[in-house]
């Protein structure tokens, strides 16, 4: 891990040590270069496109204007075509890649990074990639049949109404706490006194784009209890698993349902799929094996791409808000999760650190609950002792609705952004935070900057305005990473506590070495 963050800081677009003098743009068509550095000039090409595009900064220069300008030169390679020609159609003659020169708005541009830092980070993000696809591979596959299965050895409802609500109660009960912590470490340093004008606006400026994609989701619009509860149910459940991003509480819900099914019908007759979701079990499990043999390279990959791209300037620009975070997160878990543990499962807090740390890690790294999922299921049965029945009850439901780290995040966001722009939350206010960000945390989906999205209803629902979201985006990336982890160390003290009362916690196996 540290390695990949040393990397990133040192040899990343970023780093101290390298000469900057390019501006990378990820979609070619969002850049604005003009013929002349004043204002009204001519807009050169491109207007549109989704392809990268790499600027060469030679030099600053101050326009007619008053604004300053930067003096770029650029290759412009054509885009493919969208298909092969028309039958009939005049033959197209080939487009050759140009060299332009022109000039960019500095209050328009991203940040100058180093070419060299990007091309060092373009060589490493594809293993960063394929480990999180590799991993992603196996997510829907396990889950389904791990909690299928989980509820169909419950042997009969009482117990599966008895693990569900204690373990949703505890989910419940740990998300409250989460949001009163942040609040309270948010109320108590007030960070968003600490940000001034000039700070603020050059964070709005940079951030603003982004910002309004993400709350554009539809996920943000579809809000309210009833509408969350009718979108858990899924009405083709293939559609749930097609897409590059698959609806997993939908997928939790089904196999929830038909594991229910399987409890109902003649123990003969469910025999025989029982027996074939086992065997799929059992392949993902192998599966997972082999994947985890990359986690070093790919962990390094992660990390190196965000310290790369984060850089220590925009941490440092907003270092009080995300010391407040960071310090509420080591609230919550060394005293939340530390007394659940020790005093609610009696389980002894050395071994339960050290069991998980490679599911911290990998949460760490990929800053995605469901993604972690089946390294929790494989450290929760052989490094925590609990059985395969309630890990795979308790994980995946697990994944979907405790949100603690999220929950706590949005609870000092919306206090620093509310701050930001003069607003005091009153004590009713705070309170609808607190409400709407734990129904809003049940859901949410465990990918990478899904607590954006929340944090949309959450400022909706208290009257701050959306736009605030673009100040926090600088750094949202690297808290996500700690958020996750707390996310799934609140998991696995929920596997443990679930174990204990339940009676499946085998405190005599011997915990495995997580770097086996």
């Amino acid at each position: 891990m540290a390695v990949g963050v040393v990397v990133g800081l040192t040899v990343g677009p970023r780093s101290p040590l390298l000469h900057k003098d390019a501006l990378v743009y990820k979609e070619r068509g969002k850049a604005r270069v003009f013929e002349h550095p004043r204002a009204g000039a001519k807009r050169l090409a491109p207007h549109e496109g989704r392809t990268e595009l790499v600027m060469h900064v030679s030099a600053r220069v101050r326009g007619s204007d008053g604004k300053d300008y930067f003096k770029v030169r650029y290759t412009l390679e054509p885009e493919g075509t969208t298909g092969p020609p028309k039958f009939g159609a005049k033959k197209q003659p080939v487009v050759k890649s140009r060299t332009l020169e022109g000039y960019v708005a500095v209050d328009l541009a991203p940040p100058v990074v180093s070419p060299v830092g990007h091309w060092v980070l373009s060589v490493l993000n594809p293993l960063g990639r394929l480990f999180m696809r590799l991993i992603k591979m196996v997510i829907v596959p396990l889950v389904f049949a791990s909690l299928l299965l989980g509820v169909a050895s419950l042997g009969s409802l009482t117990r599966l109404g008895r693990m569900g609500g204690i373990t949703f109660g505890y989910f419940l009960m740990t998300t409250a706490v989460a949001i009163t912590i942040g609040l309270f470490c948010a109320n108590t340093i007030e960070p968003g006194k600490y940000l001034d004008d000039k700070a603020r606006d050059q964070l709005s400026r940079a951030y603003s784009d982004q910002a309004q994609e993400k709350v554009k989701s539809k996920e943000a619009v579809r809000s309210g209890l009833l509408n969350r509860v009718v979108d858990m149910v899924p009405d083709v459940p293939l559609h749930s698993v097609a897409g590059p991003r698959p609806n997993m509480l939908q997928i939790i819900v089904f196999a929830i349902l038909l594991g229910v099914g399987f409890l109902m019908i003649p123990v003969d007759r469910a025999r025989p799929a029982l027996q074939f979701f086992e065997s799929i079990n059992d392949v993902m499990v192998r599966v997972v094996q082999l994947v985890m043999e990359l986690a070093p390279f790919g962990v390094l990959a992660l990390l190196a791409g965000v310290a790369g791209t984060a850089g220590a300037g925009v941490l440092a620009a907003l270092a009080v808000y995300s010391l407040v975070v960071l310090w509420a997160l080591l609230l919550h878990v060394t005293i939340t999760y530390g007394l659940a543990v020790r005093l609610l499962a009696r389980y002894p807090l050395r071994r339960f650190w050290g069991s998980i740390r490679q599911a911290q890690l990998i949460a760490f790294s990929t800053s995605s609950s469901s993604a972690t999922l089946p390294v929790s299921i494989r450290v929760a049965r052989e490094n925590l002792g609990v059985s395969n029945r309630t890990a795979s009850f308790v994980l995946p439901m697990g994944a979907t609705v405790n949100m603690d780290g999220t929950a706590l995040y949005q609870g000092v966001a919306a206090v620093f952004i509310a701050q930001i722009f003069g607003m005091d939350l009153t004590i009713g206010q705070q309170l609808e935070v607190l409400f709407t960000a734990t129904l809003a945390s049940v859901g949410a989906a465990g990918v990478p900057g899904a607590g954006i999205i929340t944090l949309a209803m959450v400022l909706t629902s208290i009257g701050v305005p959306m736009s605030g979201i673009a100040l926090i985006l600088g750094v949202d990336r690297v808290l996500d990473m700690f958020r996750t982890a707390v996310n799934v160390t609140g998991d696995l003290s929920a596997t443990v506590l679930v174990a204990r009362v339940t009676g499946e916690l085998d405190l005599d196996a011997p915990p495995k070495d997580p770097a086996d």
